[in-house]
């Protein structure tokens, strides 16, 4: 495997990192209308990502700190096309991220409405809108001989991309309410549950479109295998979750989010970015990567800090392992 194609590897892994860890992230802030019935139940609910989300959101920052630095072209190419999608996506993580910490500062229940309000936004927004960016980049998108994007918005917003992100906010949403179920007890566990049974079908049902969709628009013999294996995952996902097995849904979850990443990567694979006007115009693994210098350095680095962060990651979740409850909760109010 030559360096390029190691680094598309790794870009795509952390952006798997990221989607399967943010993503219940987003579910979770998404699910406060359904599952909180008073405040005690939104901060339960909160709490339980309450330890690592920001943690979670790392995963971004170094995706695309490897994006810039090993296909530099690829991500000029992404981050001025789709630069008022990112600009959205990044607005609403702030005003998430600033809710989470701002909530609690007062007592006052519309005070605290108004954040929750912007905990959801800061949820959904993303949710679609990165479903959206990588429904793009599989399509593929109008550029001319020097990379540039040559389309509009409304170019963006085709029903493929539409369709993804769809897919994207309905699979973050029920993964996001099965861990709910898995870092909860009592009423707040089985409403999760019941919650997770009603969204898990209709994320199926559109899933499947999109998926289906995928191998027509792009794909690879890898991305059909992949995409069959989210689509099986995500069918006995939702029905451990009816069993009310949650440790085995979210584990399917999490192979779902994996499974469809990996075969929107796998899908245009050697490209980075296809280009619809002309395939002369498309980014490839090739012409948009670094030097052999660039990539030689930043492989030694990874593989040093690479299993530093994960087994970080696994320290804190194994820390911030125990459910939350409603007692809890109420009583370190007092």
């Amino acid at each position: 495997m030559d360096l390029p194609v190691l680094w598309f590897a790794i870009v795509g892994l952390f952006f798997v990192g990221y989607f399967v860890l943010d993503g219940f992230d987003f579910g979770v802030g998404m699910s406060l209308p359904f599952l909180g019935k008073d405040d005690t139940d939104r901060r339960v609910l909160i709490n339980t990502i309450g330890p690592v989300w920001d943690l979670n959101e790392t995963w971004v920052i170094v995706a695309g700190a490897c994006l810039f630095a090993a296909f530099p072209e690829w991500y000029a190419t992404m981050f001025s096309g789709f630069y008022l999608a990112l600009l959205l996506i990044l607005a609403a993580l702030i005003l998430r991220g600033v809710s989470f910490e701002y909530r609690h500062q007062n007592k006052h229940l519309a005070w605290k409405r108004r954040f929750d309000l912007m905990i959801v936004v800061g949820s959904a927004v993303p949710s679609f809108l990165w479903g959206v960016a990588f429904g793009n980049v599989v399509r593929g998108i109008p550029m001319d001989s020097g990379h540039n994007y040559t389309g509009t918005l409304f170019d963006l917003l085709n029903p493929f991309a539409l369709l993804a992100g769809a897919t994207t906010l309905l699979v973050f949403f029920t993964h996001g309410v099965v861990f709910v179920a898995l870092k909860t007890e009592g009423e707040m566990r089985e409403r999760a549950m019941r919650l997770a049974k009603r969204a898990g079908v209709v994320t199926i049902v559109v899933a499947a479109v999109f998926l289906v969709t995928m191998a027509l628009v792009r794909s690879t013999p890898a991305s059909l295998v992949l995409s069959a294996v989210g689509a099986v995952a995500l069918v006995v996902a939702v029905l451990c979750a009816a069993r009310g097995r949650e440790g085995r849904a979210f584990t399917l979850m999490a192979v779902t989010i994996a499974a469809v990443v990996l075969a929107m990567f796998t899908a245009v694979f050697p490209d980075v970015m296809p280009a619809t006007n002309d395939p002369a115009n498309s980014l490839t693994v090739a012409n948009a990567s670094s030097g052999s210098y660039t990539l030689t350095v930043m492989s030694w680095v990874a593989l040093v800090c690479i299993p530093l962060v994960l087994a970080y990651q696994a320290w804190t979740y194994w820390v911030f392992r125990k459910r939350v409850s409603r007692a809890t909760v109420a009583q370190a109010a007092h």
